[in-house]
């Protein structure tokens, strides 16, 4: 999943990058509010972690302008002014939730996927299609009770394509919400991972789950 962190405190900054890395999501980032806009209008995220205090461009005014552009990618507020009216004035200027600085990142985490689980439609942490079973929260994998082991690619791509289970996902869709476009230069580094993916999850006779649509995309279903 892709997040856009918003935050002009460097060491802040890099601290949460590296945190929402190593639970597997790809993240942008930057440290004023003109680039923040920037990134939020020109990138489909999965959500928006957004400081209020910036220079060029403070994030209330960067919120607005993403809701009147019509941009329903969700916003978490963080930041340092803990007074009631300043958080009526967050959620009210169209942000998703609200976390007052300093704060743990395990909550940041657990926040951050909340709202990717609302963008897919989903309130429960744990996704169920047919026989497979993926655990968001702890990350863990099930296919007809047995415990699956994937990497964190792996594991980010399944959890796309579950979240939209029934639902055609296009190579472009998740080229953009998966890979680091500067560092990934294989043009069918999607078309790989499928295969590592259905490799553990469909081998030992079971029923296929990831159908293939021919120069389209991929899509995740319980078998019939």
């Amino acid at each position: 999943m892709r997040v856009l962190v918003v935050e002009d405190y460097l060491p802040l900054r890099k601290s949460i990058m590296q945190g929402l890395r190593e639970a597997a999501f790809v993240v942008d980032a930057c440290g004023d509010g003109e680039e923040g806009l920037w990134y939020a209008t020109s990138n489909d995220y999965d959500a928006v972690v957004l400081d209020l205090m910036l220079p060029r461009l403070d994030g209330l005014s960067v919120l607005r302008r993403l809701r009147q552009a019509g941009s329903a990618v969700h916003v978490l507020i963080l930041t340092a002014k803990d007074g009631l009216d300043d958080r009526v004035q967050g959620i009210n200027s169209g942000a998703d939730d609200y976390l007052v600085k300093p704060f743990a990142f395990e909550e940041l985490l657990a926040r951050v996927r909340a709202l990717v689980r609302r963008k897919y439609g989903s309130k429960s942490p744990v996704i169920r299609v047919g026989d497979l079973e993926i655990d968001t929260t702890a990350r863990r994998v099930r296919r007809a009770g047995r415990s699956v082991e994937l990497t964190a690619r792996e594991y980010s791509l399944l959890e796309l394509l579950a979240l939209r289970a029934g639902q055609l996902v296009t190579r472009p869709q998740i080229w953009e919400h998966l890979y680091d476009f500067a560092s990934e230069t294989s043009s069918n580094v999607v078309d790989v991972y499928v295969g590592y993916l259905r490799r553990k999850l469909e081998g030992e006779g079971l029923p296929r789950l990831i159908q293939t649509r021919r120069g389209e995309g991929y899509l995740l279903e319980a078998p019939s």
